[in-house]
């Protein structure tokens, strides 16, 4: 009778250490910044990251098997992070240029879109290319792909690097700065929430630097990279990805 007993424990220990692998999922480390609503951003109220990208990299671990942890952070440091290990994937507003390809690898697209242009309300004018700012100081956010490109027409006198894009819209808004660039999705969300009011986004402006945001992963996770775009894949053919989109205002 001892003998069964001991045969019914071990038997029982040894498929708990069997199912243990297979229950636990692996967290990765997610890195995303506090300042790209709403694809990413700081909800002060829960003091947590939000926005598309999080709720799109959330979505995509439970279909592919693993779990997040938001690592917030500034957006020049993403890069850097990932491949020095610190986190394990980048899900936010960056765009998967052909410079950045060089570094690390990126997912399928998730939404397409270029710059905006934001100028003071008092500039009435129409701006529709960047030869109509020509001889003015610019701004745009450090680590973008419009800071070098802007840079790279000569047509400005300067272009101000700035750490976030709230910090261009105080200065547009107070008058400090001509004209200011960013991602026009996150312009016009902080637009909308009436902190700059004397700023107003360039409805006629055409962009010049029109690029993919993706999901970004070191080289060598080749398996992972496979894994985020079967997912990516599935949650855009069920609709995931639309009511994501949908949920922060943009357009699928």
């Amino acid at each position: 009778m001892l003998f069964k007993r001991l045969v019914q424990a071990a038997a029982a220990a040894l498929a708990l250490v069997a199912a243990a692998p297979a229950s636990a999922q692996q967290v990765l480390k997610v890195g995303s910044t506090p300042t790209g609503i709403p694809f990413t951003f700081l909800d002060t109220k829960t003091n947590s990251i939000q926005g598309v990208m999080v709720d799109l990299i959330t979505e995509i671990g439970k279909d592919a098997g693993f779990q997040v942890q938001i690592e917030p952070m500034q957006f020049s440091a993403l890069i850097a992070s990932l491949t020095s290990n610190k986190i394990d994937i980048i899900s936010a507003a960056m765009f998967a240029t052909a410079a950045r390809k060089e570094v690390i690898d990126f997912s399928d697209p998730v939404y397409t879109y270029g710059e905006g242009l934001v100028v003071p309300k008092t500039d009435t004018k129409d701006y529709t290319t960047l030869e109509d700012l020509k001889g003015e100081i610019v701004g745009a956010q450090v680590g973008t792909a419009f800071v070098d490109a802007l840079k790279k027409t000569g047509l400005f006198s300067e272009v101000k690097a700035y750490d976030t894009i709230p910090d261009i819209l105080r200065d547009v808004n107070t008058g400090r700065l001509k004209a200011g660039f960013a991602d026009y999705p996150i312009l016009a969300y902080n637009l909308k929430q009436g902190g700059f009011p004397e700023a107003r986004l360039v409805a006629s402006y055409k962009p010049t630097v029109v690029g993919n945001v993706a999901i970004g992963v070191r080289k060598s996770d080749t398996d992972l990279l496979t894994k985020i775009n079967a997912s990516l894949a599935k949650l855009k053919a069920n609709g995931t990805v639309d009511k994501i989109l949908d949920k922060w205002g943009l357009k699928a």
